[in-house]
């Protein structure tokens, strides 16, 4: 939907810097509402705000003027039941949806007002900027850079096993509420601020018990593994903050990546950094971070070489190191469980005959149907299917269809014929549901694998199904050359679940340069990737891939991931993740040479 726009007066600003105001569609098409602030000139820079929890976006007027960057234009937006934005007030299905309707406003911002995604800040305070710290993590936007003051990357919940009685509410009482026990005094000592955040009668109390779980275990998530954020990134953390824990800040700050970043703590400042007394030393911080960030050149290069230094790395050495004497016996006694007791499960039984990463296991696994010897068996299957890691799979496997199903119509929509080609595709399934789909159009199917048994089967499947337009071709997905003689050239390409089995990044771009110089202008890559798992090393010490070895696994960021791609030739578009964080499906467009 095309934003709605109304010149208004919001309480507070300067004539010269009243916003425009509407309502942008999000990621599901729910209507936000939204508030942009010209810029002093025509500008394709800007700063993209992130309220606090229980606010809204006319609270950000004030940081607009105060931080007096009149070069860039000034947008925010009204958070799921906050402000003006539908929904219960302080609730939403989950808390990532706050990461995605990010993701969706700064694409209708780069889209409607015409600003590059690079020339991008945002500027995110407490719950906003997880939210921001998430969006970064997850989706590795290129943007310029990002202030976060105060995260609430851990709230001071002051009730003991608060966490652990909040969950057992969240299943007696789904959508249970609890009111803030926040007052204006506990966030600023600025009078005046803080008697404008009592009288504001849009700021709701209400904080519903799943989004804060929600926000305290994406939190968990992003500070141990802030290490994949690469995004210049400046931190205003309160000397005395009642609100949230400062030592998680310290923590996330520490285990960055980025090359640039910096931290500042101002002592006697509370919560509610950029509405307290003194605060004009937090905008003057602000504004040098964002101009220094647009005077350095953007150099994304080192991620090529992540494979051979970076923290993944590190972390894929140790995993192919011995364990500590106590982890190898805990988890050599689980190895011998599932290799015995484990192979009544059906899908443990296929797993240590064909590998835990082979094809015929993650057919098992996007099969989702519980099998085993005995009562016992079956038990242990449906723990095994129930995994965070298999469930992921199931996830992209739907994000990957919805998002091949997309691209297909767009390309359909521009009149051209489709040709798709999945360069290790197993037996194809869902290429083969989204052809039959779209029968009657020009579209059709190449489907490689080097597995002989693989493309076997697919062609019954495909015989089965009744899909002509589909061939199935022995292929090496890394042979360069054997990619560039593809004729015709498809101009859709399918990478799926491959390039997270191997570490080396030389192997990939072998790929990927075939593809590069394969695809045509106006074609598209989508690829899949793996940027964290919760059962990395219980992985790597128990389970065998399809050669019989240990499967360990190197993760590879969004961010490192993405410039592969960038690297020859590609730009991305879009990028979708799985409810646990796992598993990312990514949409990127052929540049024109």
């Amino acid at each position: 939907m095309d934003a709605q726009l109304q010149v208004v007066t919001t309480p507070g600003t300067k004539p010269e810097t009243q916003p425009t105001e509407g309502y942008f569609e999000s990621w599901d098409g729910t209507e936000l509402f939204f508030r942009a602030w010209p810029a002093g000139a025509a500008s394709n820079k800007a700063v993209i705000f992130l309220h606090r929890g229980h606010e809204h976006s006319g609270r950000i007027a004030q940081q607009v003027e105060e931080l007096g960057m009149d070069d860039f234009g000034a947008f925010a937006w009204d958070l799921r039941g906050h402000g003006h934005s539908p929904g219960p007030r302080g609730y939403t299905k989950d808390f990532y949806d706050h990461v995605r309707d990010l993701d969706a406003f700064v694409k209708f911002v780069s889209r409607e007002y015409g600003v590059p995604v690079e020339n991008m800040v945002l500027v995110a305070n407490s719950i906003g900027a997880v939210t921001a710290a998430a969006w970064a993590h997850d989706f590795a936007p290129r943007i310029r850079a990002m202030v976060l003051a105060a995260p609430a990357f851990r709230i001071r919940l002051y009730v003991p096993f608060a966490i652990p009685g909040l969950r057992l509410l969240d299943r007696l009482r789904p959508r249970a509420n609890i009111s803030s026990y926040v007052k204006s005094r506990m966030l600023t000592h600025d009078a005046s601020q803080a008697k404008r955040y009592d009288d504001d009668e849009l700021i709701t109390r209400n904080i519903a018990v799943n989004v804060l779980l929600g926000l305290h275990d994406l939190s968990t998530r992003i500070v141990k593994d802030a290490g994949a954020i690469t995004t210049p990134t400046l931190i205003l953390s309160a000397g005395k903050d009642w609100v949230v824990r400062n030592s998680a800040q310290t923590e996330f700050y520490e285990n960055l990546s980025s090359e640039h970043r910096e931290m500042e703590i101002y002592p006697d400042f509370y919560h509610a950094v950029l509405y307290e007394n003194g605060r004009e030393k937090a905008f003057g911080k602000m504004r040098e971070f964002i101009e220094s960030a647009f005077d350095r050149d953007i150099d994304r290069t080192a991620l090529l070489r992540a494979d051979r230094t970076g923290f993944t790395r590190d972390e894929y050495l140790r995993l192919c190191a011995r364990p500590s004497l106590f982890d190898g016996i805990r988890f050599s006694l689980q190895k011998i469980g599932m290799r015995t007791l484990g192979r009544l499960s059906e899908g443990l039984r296929l797993g240590w005959k064909t590998g835990h990463n082979s094809g015929d296991s993650l057919d098992y696994v996007y099969e989702n149907r519980v099998r085993g010897i005995t009562p016992i068996g079956r038990m242990i299957d449906r723990t095994y299917l129930a995994a965070a890691g298999w469930q992921a799979m199931r996830q992209r496997q739907d994000i990957l269809e919805a998002k091949l199903r997309e691209t297909v119509r767009h390309l359909l929509d521009r009149r051209e014929p489709v040709r798709i080609m999945d360069i290790a595709t197993g037996r194809g399934r869902y290429v083969l549901d989204i052809v039959k789909e779209f029968e009657g159009h020009e579209i059709s199917a190449l489907l490689r694998d080097q597995s002989e048994f693989s493309l076997q089967e697919g062609r019954k499947l495909a015989q089965e199904m009744g899909v002509a337009s589909v061939s199935y071709v022995h292929g090496d997905a890394f042979d360069t050359e054997s990619l560039l003689a593809v004729d015709p050239a498809p101009n859709i390409v399918i990478v799926s679940g491959l390039f997270e089995l191997f570490p080396d990044n030389r192997k990939i771009l072998a790929a990927l340069e075939g593809l590069g110089g394969l695809v045509r202008p106006g074609g598209y890559l989508l690829y899949t990737n793996q940027p964290w798992h919760p059962q990395l090393e219980e992985i790597a010490r128990t389970c065998v891939d399809w050669d019989g070895k240990p499967w360990i696994m190197r993760r590879r960021s969004q961010a490192e991931m993405d410039e592969l791609v960038a690297s020859v030739g590609f730009s991305k578009i879009d990028t979708d993740i799985d409810s646990h964080g796992i598993a990312t499906v990514s949409v990127a467009a052929r540049r024109a040479i």
